[in-house]
């Protein structure tokens, strides 16, 4: 090429710029970069978030129990068409869950993807949709009623929690009529029964404790409102009271699921799939196997005594400064054994308060109100036991009183390590999933398996009474287990569950009417001796995987500290899918649940 050819494209160009110079016309606009599409990974959590508000929306209730607490005051849309609307929800947002390819997202979240699907939307879906719980079964209403969280956490001032309350009063009319609208009646007579105590409680609860926990509050208008609000939530419970009352006559006995529909249950709320029969045969050897270690610890405590006196002696050391205060000073007790044993980690310093549990929630002896991942982290939280109920006679009320070896191992599976522990490692999962749906088995299972581990580490120094309490715990939860598949497959009435629950379990009267009666209408209570069993059967395995450290002395309840840590650190999913996930690198696989 010459200098001529080299020269001339810069004269072209300059002539161009003068004629452009001449040419008043601008030159076109350099088009805007394009940004790149969102990655699959971020559409994942969009759609995440987009769930959770959505669940927000659709379940005021659940988000202030969470801890959101701009829904304060608002409340769900109970009636049939809402319900319909809530279901189509959550099967359109599955859908597009499964859509998120594996290969597209991160392990967190193609875990978290398959916790939504299989842990979160299919169990919502069997009692929505599949199993029509709100159509049949009053109690899916009073599980989600509690209005505690306006009541008991100190979130905000007095004067700003009355409003939030005064909002939920509001709604309980339309509440009330939605309920009456959708159960189809003739009801069971245990549903009827568990529907007037809880109902009926709730109508108590509101003219006889609500008012005094807002007391303090000065100003006239506020209290005005609340009291308008508050009687006529009253007058609503009152009247599905009165309505369930005068359906007594027509109650039936048919509360069972049926085989099927009770598989499918096991399968789609806890992702269980094995045949009923092996469930059973689990359940039956578990059962065994605590009646053996009974025997036994009963021949040190009362040596020529049967085992129902070897019980009733136990149950028989009462605690003399009554339940609360005895409760109260065997968490602390129950917190120092954890620390000092180096059994699982305690991530805050956070403490449980114990209360009295109110009327409308006392058709079982003790439970823990969990505030959720939003809440916060000053709040406290309640360990609540209820007190007899004071229909029943003298000598039962006062056998329903548990021992102290039987409420220490209740306040294992409430507190320390059980519930409070557990729920403290979940609400801090960085999956916000994690944290909001914690799974029926999940909870309770960690929780019963906590009483037995707890003995095994040496609580309680070889004591056989705290032995013995430690297993009555474990043998009515086997019971229940057995109930619920027997009431709900095998044609169990409830007087055979309550003799199996005196029999077996050598409960009290009380205990045994009001469990018996909540196998009807809470199939799902198999949970806690069902989710035991498989954390035992994966620690088992899993321990084998991954030695503890060769420096713990293989009888130091520290050697699972590891296994313990790593379990709650996946929130509250199905088991099996934590199996999977824990088993996945270990020769042999993931291995059986039992």
């Amino acid at each position: 090429m010459n200098r001529r050819s080299m020269l001339g494209f810069p004269l072209v160009a300059t002539l161009l710029v003068v004629m452009a110079g001449c040419n008043r016309t601008p030159p076109p606009a350099a088009a805007a970069p394009v940004a790149a599409p969102p990655s699959v990974s971020d559409q994942w959590k969009t759609f995440v978030d987009r769930f959770i508000e959505e669940s927000f929306v659709a379940n005021p209730f659940f988000a202030v129990e969470s801890g959101r607490h701009d829904f304060d005051g608002r409340a769900p849309d109970w009636s049939a068409a809402g319900i319909a609307k809530e279901v189509a929800r959550l099967k359109a947002a599955r859908d597009e869950a499964q859509k998120f390819a594996s290969d597209m997202l991160t392990p967190e979240q193609r875990f978290e993807r398959d916790n939504l699907v299989s842990g979160v939307i299919s169990r919502q879906l069997f009692w929505l949709d599949t199993a029509q719980a709100p159509f049949k079964n009053p109690t899916w209403y009073i599980d989600r009623l509690d209005p505690d969280a306006y009541l008991s956490r100190e979130y905000a001032p007095l004067e700003k929690r009355i409003v939030a309350y005064t909002g939920y009063a509001k709604a309980i009319p339309q509440i009330a009529a939605d309920i009456r609208a959708n159960l189809k009646t003739p009801l069971p007579k245990s549903f009827v029964e568990r529907a007037i105590a809880g109902f009926g409680g709730f109508a108590s609860f509101y003219r006889s404790d609500v008012t005094k926990v807002f007391a303090s509050v000065q100003d006239p208008e506020l209290q005005k409102q609340l009291a308008e609000a508050n009687e006529a939530a009253a007058k609503a419970m009152d009247g599905l009271k009165e309505w369930l009352t005068s359906e007594r006559k027509n109650a039936t006995n048919d509360y069972a699921l049926g085989e099927a529909l009770f598989s499918q249950m096991v399968k789609e709320t806890e992702g269980v799939d094995i045949p009923l029969k092996d469930l059973q045969a689990a359940g039956r050897a578990d059962l065994e196997r605590n009646l053996a270690s009974l025997k036994e610890a009963c021949a040190q405590y009362l040596p020529k005594g049967t085992i129902v006196a070897c019980i009733a002696k136990m149950e028989n050391h009462k605690p003399k400064d009554g339940t609360v205060a005895t409760a109260t000073a065997q968490l602390d007790d129950l917190r120092k054994f954890i620390a000092d044993k180096h059994i699982v980690t305690i991530p805050t310093d956070q403490q449980a308060k114990v209360k009295e549990a109110p009327p409308y929630n006392a058709a079982n002896f003790a439970y823990i109100n969990i505030p959720g991942p939003y809440e916060s982290k000053n709040v406290a939280w309640t360990y609540f036991v209820a007190p007899p109920d004071p229909s029943w006679s003298a000598k039962e009320r006062a056998e329903y009183i548990p021992g102290v070896a039987n409420l220490l191992y209740t306040s294992v599976h409430e507190v320390w390590p059980g519930h409070f522990l557990q729920f403290q490692h979940a609400v801090r999962n960085p999956s916000k999933v994690a944290g909001l749906w914690v799974g029926y088995a999940y909870a309770e299972g960690w929780a019963h398996y906590s009483e037995e581990m707890m003995w095994e580490s040496g609580l309680g120094s070889g004591d056989q009474e705290q032995h013995i309490g430690q297993l009555a715990n474990a043998l009515l939860r086997n019971v229940r287990y057995l109930s619920a598949i027997g009431l709900h497959t095998q044609g169990m009435t409830v007087a055979q569950s309550e003799k199996m629950f005196r029999e077996s379990a050598f409960a009290d009267v009380g205990t045994a009417r009001q469990q018996a009666a909540r196998g009807t209408y809470d199939p799902a209570y198999l949970n806690y001796t069902l989710g035991k069993l498989m954390i035992r059967k994966l620690r088992a395995d899993w321990m084998a995987a991954h030695p503890a450290d060769a420096s713990i002395p293989a009888d130091s309840p520290q050697r699972w500290q590891a296994f313990h840590d790593k379990f709650l650190s996946y929130g509250g999913p199905p088991i099996p899918l934590v199996r999977r996930e824990m088993m996945k690198d270990a020769l042999g696989g993931e291995g059986t649940l039992f």
